[in-house]
């Protein structure tokens, strides 16, 4: 029996500062989800842009230098991108953590090897992932049925990451926080939805009265939205480099946020 205990020896492993192989089997895991349903995740956003692209365009005609000096087709196009890129990050982020909750598999990742900055980032960097794929194909379909104008692809990439960022964040506190998925459509419903709308995507702020152009310019989603049509158009309704300032803290917030409610447990640990 002493010779037993001294040959078989229970270890631990150690993984370094970082369990990079966690990190990226979970994080390929939720890659892995959305594109098993990729008519759902990644056509669908873009079915939804093209059918408001196609209505508001018959609705509201297209003359040349209709708003910011461009047709309205052409400023239309990239604000719609830029809120499918920020409803489905959010989406993407809220329905893992909720479909585990329901269906009770989230153990496995409460037990898995991983600390809680490594659960919430690879969440949260799969719906950058989903929301990125969704761009391309969107500006790739947009291009052949329009004219598209690409000014910086920089500022396209800064803008559609650091949104897809917060929202994904977002959408991982509220999975965190909601018990049913009818919690879920609430904090669509009566957020993510109003101030996606709300945001310059259908027109430019400066025709709305002083005090809605006053609230706007608080509204992280707008300047989500005019920093990623500036990267096509190279006009904007606000400043470029406050948006960019305001949203890397709003990164930095909701991330720690997301990490921070994780580690604490809420609603997932009694």
């Amino acid at each position: 029996m002493v010779e037993l205990q001294k040959k078989y020896q229970i270890g631990v492993r150690h993984f370094g500062l970082i369990n990079w192989i966690g990190f990226k089997s979970l994080w390929l895991k939720e890659c892995n989800r959305f594109l098993a349903v990729w008519q759902q995740t990644l056509l669908s956003p873009l079915v939804s842009s093209l059918l408001f692209l196609s209505v508001l365009t018959l609705a509201l005609g297209n003359e040349k230098g209709n708003v910011l000096g461009y047709p309205f087709i052409s400023f239309l196009a990239p604000g719609l991108i830029a809120m499918s890129i920020l409803t489905q990050s959010f989406s993407h982020s809220v329905s893992s953590l909720m479909i585990g909750k329901i269906q009770g598999n989230i153990v496995d990742m409460l037990y898995a090897p991983l600390s809680a900055l490594e659960v919430s980032m690879a969440i949260i960097l799969a719906a950058i992932t989903r929301s990125l794929l969704i761009a391309i194909i969107s500006i790739l379909i947009f291009s052949i049925i329009i004219e598209i104008h690409i000014y910086s692809i920089i500022y396209i990439f800064i803008f559609a990451f650091l949104g897809s960022f917060i929202l994904g964040a977002l959408g991982f506190i509220a999975g965190l926080w909601a018990e049913k998925f009818d919690h879920t459509a609430t904090v669509t419903n009566f957020v993510i939805t109003p101030l996606s709308f709300l945001s310059g995507v259908f027109y430019s702020i400066d025709r709305l009265p002083p005090f809605f152009l006053t609230i706007s310019s608080f509204n992280p989603f707008f300047y989500v939205i005019d920093g990623f049509r500036y990267g096509f158009l190279g006009v904007s309704d606000g400043s470029i480099i406050f948006g960019i300032i305001y949203l890397t803290i709003l990164t930095f917030i909701t991330g720690f946020m997301a990490f921070y409610l994780y580690k604490k447990g809420y609603k997932i640990k009694s």
